[in-house]
């Protein structure tokens, strides 16, 4: 059974962005599939004085060149649910977020004064479902209790063969349209999974808008909202970006273990400072790394507890999406703290 706060289908993405008046919503982009890509703006956007983009700015030795934030600058943070878009947690949380933000309550009905207070100090991007095609093609509206075979059918799909398309195996073929039976919720309807586009040329008109709206924003701090199956919740390492980045994501890290630990949500602090040792094949290159590169930023991939049947830790509706307020919350906290420093 749905609960009836997970706000995740497509129709109910449309219906929250008909009821935003404190922000502004507005469509990004067209999916592959001609699908609307929402997005909602909150707090004015700033001049950063740009004179170049942030790799060219680098390059001069200077990334203000790219964006000059004066001290009463509003942190910029950008929030993306449904990369994967039968990955419904995120969907749900980022949902619920704009409805906080619009009525002071989430669709629980439940109150975070704290982000509802402080949200003004901030310029916050939210994009519930960067991949519509692939919310599209689930036909269903919640995983909690779905079996983990049924999971992986309806996320990475199955093979001409039919056979099931398992993660890491769904990446070999990219797009995988072609060679797919059927084409699971990771991908667009091209057959791209917009996590593992071709950056510098790519394939897909979700992963080119999203890219541009960080470049154009700015933002301090990126979190792209995953589903990690019954794992703990956790971040990704994210290789390729410079140490000092690094060491904020760790920073933040170590700020929402101690922040889970007292609300009793299961987290897993992985060590996010990582290096290259010389092994090969390297590792992946992703969109959170591009998003990096794009604007300088701290990028993150979160990943949510799913609450599936299997194996593992298991958490329920309400604690997914408390475990994404919780994240929110300490980023508003730690963007602030960065602020002061």
């Amino acid at each position: 059974m749905v609960a009836p706060f997970w706000k995740s289908k497509l129709t109910e993405i449309e219906e929250c962005m008909s009821n935003v008046k404190r922000g502004k919503a507005r469509v990004l982009a067209a999916s592959a599939g001609g699908r609307d890509i929402f997005a909602v703006e909150y707090g004015e956007k700033e001049d950063f004085g740009r004179k170049a983009n942030y790799g060219s700015a680098c390059g001069a030795g200077n990334p203000e060149h790219y964006a000059r934030k004066a001290k009463d600058s509003k942190p910029v943070l950008l929030l993306v649910g449904g990369i994967h878009g039968g990955e419904l947690e995120g969907i749900a949380a980022v949902t619920n977020l704009i409805r906080l933000l619009e009525t002071g309550e989430d669709y629980r009905g439940k109150r975070h004064d704290y982000l509802y207070e402080n949200a003004e100090r901030f310029r916050l991007l939210l994009i519930p479902c960067m991949n519509p095609d692939g919310r599209a093609r689930l036909p269903i509206d919640t995983l909690i209790d779905v079996p983990y075979e049924k999971f992986v059918y309806y996320m990475q799909g199955s093979w001409k063969d039919g056979t099931l398309c398992r993660w890491p195996d769904c990446k070999a073929v990219h797009p995988i349209k072609e060679d797919s039976d059927f084409l699971g919720s990771y991908f667009n309807d091209d057959g791209v999974n917009l996590m593992h586009d071709n950056f510098f040329a790519p394939m897909a008109r979700e992963t080119g808008a999203l890219l541009e709206l960080a470049d154009r924003e700015a933002p301090d701090m990126t979190v792209l909202l995953h589903g990690g199956a019954n794992s703990d919740i956790h971040f990704i390492p994210i290789p390729y970006i410079p140490t000092a980045v690094m060491q904020k994501h760790q920073a933040f890290g170590n700020r929402l273990a101690d922040a889970y630990a007292k609300k009793g949500l299961p987290y897993a602090n992985q060590n996010l400072v990582v290096e290259d040792r010389g092994a090969y094949p390297v590792p992946s290159f992703n969109l959170t790394s591009a998003i990096h590169h794009v604007c300088g930023g701290m990028s993150l991939t979160f990943e949510s507890n799913m609450g599936l049947d299997a194996p593992g830790t298991k958490l329920t509706a309400d604690e997914i999406l408390d475990s994404h307020f919780v994240m929110v919350e300490e980023s508003f906290r730690f963007l602030m703290k960065q602020k002061e420093q």
